[in-house]
């Protein structure tokens, strides 16, 4: 399997993080988009005081463009993969950074956050570990039938337009779907969806977090109020567990919001909704 290490990209990030001496924060993004993605947030954060970061997922391409030339690179990459190669990027900042994730970018800050790399996290609408039990009918609807059929297991999958307006692009009108569609989408790895679908089932599943330990920082969890991917129940699940650590655990309904509240319209409301939260745990060097 085709894996790398980190790309010049993310060694410009990471030296321009050290150079600031401000405090890193890390975005990692989730299964069908790419670390471009978190772009509008990027600035954001920046303006705030901060280092911003994108590590890739191992072999990410450097554009949707490049990604849609070839889907397959998405294959077989898995959970612990995108864990260990954030966690190569971490170890090489000056300062213990703010994780921050989406999807399954939020489950992958979980776990980061439970091995005491995290100075603070945010998981926006984060994708199932071991222990969160709840499947509502919306999540099934979503990622059911790739779950289902063994064979997208070890396959790159494409989500067509029909599939990511209900998963994705459900709270927002048909205009705005196709632009999110064309403008973001790219393949995503079906073992790393299996992985979390089956985290329960696996006793040996990538797909857990240590919620315990007390170095884990303060956490904050975000979830969209008409979200499929990851419905309410799923993100008050995880809380339910998170809250049992030492520090501060959080959650936060965004109203009238599904899975794409990242990269819509309403995208500042949620990124200032974390920002407000780091800043309560982990100062800015804004002037």
């Amino acid at each position: 399997m085709s894996t790398r290490s980190i790309s010049e990209r993310e060694y410009k990030e990471i030296e321009a993080a050290n150079a600031s001496g401000r405090t890193p924060v890390v975005f990692i993004h989730g299964l069908w988009l790419l670390p471009s993605s978190w772009a509008n947030w990027v600035e954001l954060f920046e303006q705030a005081g901060y280092a911003p970061l994108t590590p890739d997922w191992p072999d990410d391409p450097e554009t949707v463009a490049g990604a849609r030339r070839n889907p397959d690179v998405f294959a077989k990459k898995t959970l612990k993969q995108v864990a260990d190669h954030t966690a190569d990027v971490i170890g090489k900042l000056d300062k213990k950074p703010i994780v921050m994730g989406h999807s399954t970018g939020g489950l992958v800050a979980q776990m980061l956050a439970g091995r005491g790399l995290a100075a603070a996290t945010v998981a926006i609408d984060p994708g199932v570990f071991r222990g969160v039990l709840p499947l509502p009918i919306p999540a099934l609807k979503a990622s059911g039938p790739f779950l289902v059929n063994p064979s997208y297991r070890g396959r790159a999958i494409t989500l067509t337009f029909d599939q990511f307006k209900y998963s994705w692009a459900n709270a927002l009108d048909n205009d705005e779907a196709r632009r999110l569609y064309d403008t973001y989408h790219v393949a995503g790895s079906g073992i790393a969806l299996s992985q979390m679908g089956n985290a329960n089932l696996n006793p040996w599943t990538e797909s857990k977090v240590d919620t315990k330990n007390p170095d884990r920082g303060p956490l904050l969890i975000l979830d969209g109020e008409k979200d499929h991917t990851v419905p309410w129940a799923i993100a008050n699940a995880a809380y339910k567990r998170q809250r049992r650590n030492p520090d501060v655990t959080e959650i936060r309904k965004m109203p009238n919001r599904g899975h794409a509240l990242t990269i819509d319209h309403g995208w500042e409301e949620v990124a200032r909704t974390a920002l407000d939260f780091v800043k309560r745990f982990v100062p800015s060097e804004a002037i």
